[in-house]
């Protein structure tokens, strides 16, 4: 059977699993499911379609599932999915998604995601990632696996980060970060690769050494964007990684920091 404190409150309706265990003053909201092994501390609020896999871990005062902060916004029966093994820490804020999107908030599996943080709605964050105290996505965003967003990083709606960059604290992201990149400054601009991430991840000299070419083609040439694209193409013959990238800036809609 589930855990649940005696001061917790938890709708008719809500599914929990039987490992679940549930903080004093907690409340659960009847569209709410959790699984297997995950924690959920005092004082939260679980609520909307939310779903959480297994073994996550939620500290005290965390808010979950409201309705996003969008004045389109009409009580559709949007949603917020987490995954499996995040660790969420006190006052983040995560919001159901909207009509106008995927109606879903998404948050992978294996994330690290530290006080005060806020996820708007139909934000899109995949796994691995570390999002340090009061990193902020507006609605829309995306962020892919492996990204680390420094203390009070700003990302502005529909922005999109590629995978392994690194954002340093108090940076304003209003276009796309390729992958690999790290940016810094309070309007970010591209410091080079996050090199000290890649070699932790296992990444060889080789994989480094294309991604750093590929990153002076991009972000130090002057070219025009066709023209390296063309270079990166014909890089991304011989590096997955330079294929990524090039992926990545192909799709981009805002265009990318450059």
């Amino acid at each position: 059977m589930a855990v649940i404190h005696p001061s917790a409150i938890v709708e008719r309706g809500a599914e929990l699993a039987d490992s679940v265990t549930v903080g004093p003053y907690t409340v659960i909201g009847p569209h709410v499911r959790i699984g297997a092994g995950t924690t959920i501390g005092a004082h939260c609020v679980l609520e909307g379609r939310t779903t959480l896999g297994q073994d996550n871990r939620v500290f005290q005062f965390a808010s979950l599932g409201a309705a996003p902060q969008d004045k389109k916004y009409a009580g559709e029966p949007t949603e917020l999915v987490i995954g499996d093994r995040n660790t969420i820490r006190e006052f983040t804020t995560f919001n159901v998604g909207t009509a106008q999107d995927v109606g879903v908030t998404r948050i992978g599996n294996d994330n690290w995601i530290m006080a005060y943080v806020h996820i708007a709605h139909d934000c899109q964050v995949g796994n691995n990632t570390i999002f340090a105290n009061n990193a902020t996505l507006a609605g829309h965003a995306i962020v892919e696996d492996w990204v680390i967003l420094g203390g009070f990083v700003g990302v502005h709606q529909f922005c999109k980060i590629g995978a392994h960059a690194f954002i340093g604290m108090g940076s304003l992201i209003n276009a796309d970060v390729p992958p690999f990149v790290m940016v810094a400054d309070k309007y970010a601009e591209a410091r080079g690769i996050n090199s000290e991430g890649l070699k932790r991840r296992g990444f060889d000299a080789e994989r480094i050494s294309a991604i750093k070419r590929a990153y002076r083609t991009v972000f130090m040439s002057g070219k025009p964007l066709a023209d390296v694209k063309e270079e990166l193409a014909t890089s991304a013959a011989t590096s997955a990684d330079v294929g990524l990238m090039l992926e990545f800036i192909n799709r981009s809609e805002r265009g990318i920091l450059r």
